[in-house]
């Protein structure tokens, strides 16, 4: 939430080809109510790209559904992992761990509404429940219902005492619940989530799942993006490096820019691409000082890159 908008995604898709990119959760409530086009709308160059929907009311889902897919989503994801007090306030997210029959019937719901693939993103259970348990029954549910594939956070989700923040890093990860789930419904695509920061720590999940899903990682070190293609696809990067990614990237930023929206809005989603090269913290501070200034503009951009150093340093 309020990060892989569609300037991130924008972003992300200049330094891989074949990662599939994910958006912010939107509600159903937003998505039927609110302003569509800023919160649906997306560039035709993010394909493929998967909406993440909120909500627990099968036919608003529906819905909501039939609007993304209209909008041209490759995908519908709904979400049944978020811990947040708001999320729970609404009944939807990781509360419906404990409710896997209306999580099927949502999926069910949504099916039959759209053509595309249909998934859920969830934990390995909340608060006190046992996680062998917890997750078996939210599979059988979503299976039964017709789901595409399973998105899994091997983390539990504390939903009385743990912050959303604290909820990402405090629940021990158990990767080995999401293989135990797999090898006992191999015909169920199922990928992974949580804590995986590298694509090399991807691949290595890549033996016994059938994705893996990146978060924090790739937007705090979007350059680790770079080795998506060639690394899990076997196809070149889009572009050489990350020099070569904001030069790809400027046609974007022009047209954004000259839309009315604020470099700030764009560079923001920028910050970490040089992480680890000399001049990376000048980089940082000059972006998230001059890009704040209405005037910013591509010089702006310009003027950060040539603050950081080509030399790729050596390894200690």
């Amino acid at each position: 939430m309020d990060w892989t908008d569609r300037h991130c995604r924008a972003f992300h898709r200049v330094l891989s080809r074949r990662a599939r990119l994910y958006t912010e959760m939107v509600t159903t409530g937003a998505v039927l109510h609110g302003p569509r086009e800023r919160l649906l709308g997306f560039s035709a160059a993010e394909h493929p790209v998967a909406v993440q929907l909120g909500g627990s009311n099968p036919a608003e889902l529906a819905q909501a559904a039939r609007i993304a897919e209209d909008f041209g989503y490759d995908e519908i994801n709904l979400n049944v992992g978020c811990p947040s007090d708001r999320v729970q306030d609404g009944r939807f997210g990781a509360c419906l761990m404990r409710e896997p029959e209306l999580v099927g019937a949502c999926i069910a719901t949504i099916k039959a509404a759209v053509s595309v693939s249909v998934t859920v993103k969830c934990r390995i259970g909340v608060d006190d429940q046992d996680p062998e348990s917890a997750l078996d029954a939210l599979a059988e549910a979503v299976v039964a219902a017709g789901v595409d594939a399973l998105i899994v956070h091997a983390r539990k989700a504390w939903l009385q005492g743990l912050s959303p923040k604290e909820n990402r890093d405090i629940p021990p990860l158990d990767y080995g619940r999401v293989v135990r789930l797999k090898r006992a419904r191999p015909d169920l695509p199922v990928a992974v989530n949580g804590g995986i920061a590298t694509v090399a720590a991807a691949r290595a999940h890549l033996q016994d799942l059938d994705g893996v899903m990146m978060g924090r990682a790739a937007y705090s070190d979007p350059a680790e993006l770079l080795a998506v293609d060639p690394e899990l696809f076997g196809e070149p990067a889009p572009v050489a490096d990350a020099f070569a990614a904001v030069e790809a990237f400027e046609p974007y930023v022009a047209q954004a820019l000259a839309a009315g929206t604020r470099l700030h809005s764009l560079t923001r989603h920028m910050l970490g691409l040089f992480n680890g090269r000399p001049g990376a913290r000048a980089f940082r501070r000059h972006l998230a000082t001059q890009g704040m200034r209405p005037e910013a503009g591509l010089a702006t951009l310009r003027e950060a890159v040539a603050l950081v150093s080509r030399e790729i340093p050596e390894a200690a």
